[in-house]
């Protein structure tokens, strides 16, 4: 694991991608660096984001957060879990034990990473920045402390 690992950062990834896929019909991150202070995923996109995307992909991220849905883990056969899941990015050492990690009944991921045990405990999703290059839509964000509704009090 990275030295600046964060469960609450990599339990926002998953959802950040589930709702990039609701919205865009995209697909989920093909890269990502995640960290406690900040993080990126690229996602193969054919422009930037406009200022609305950006306000409804936060606010559906924050939804999420604040519903306070469990995360949890199921394991799968191999054989099982490749008709539901790309498992390309997971590694060869992996088995035939699957591991998906489910964030309530919003996302179902295969992963091997350490998540919160609940979406509550994420924080506020902001998105620092969006940028556009040869094919590739890069996401920055970063969490604050609390829920989306305390953030939205404390900047009022």
């Amino acid at each position: 694991m990275p030295k600046d690992y964060d469960p609450r950062m990599h339990t926002a990834e998953h959802i950040l991608n589930q709702t990039m896929v609701r919205m865009f019909n995209r697909g989920r991150s093909f890269s990502n660096h995640l960290e406690r202070k900040k993080s990126k995923c690229d996602y193969h996109f054919d422009r930037d984001l406009t200022a609305d995307e950006i306000a409804a992909i936060e606010k559906g991220v924050n939804e999420i957060v604040t519903r306070d849905a469990p995360v949890y883990e199921e394991f799968l056969s191999r054989e099982l879990a490749q008709q539901d899941f790309d498992l390309a990015r997971l590694p060869d050492q992996t088995g035939d034990r699957i591991r998906i990690i489910k964030v309530g009944d919003y996302d179902a991921c295969p992963c091997i990473g350490q998540h919160v045990r609940s979406t509550r405990e994420i924080g506020t999703f902001r998105i620092i920045s969006t940028g556009y290059e040869e094919g590739v839509l890069r996401i920055r964000f970063k969490l604050l402390p609390g829920t989306a509704a305390s953030a939205e009090d404390a900047e009022s």
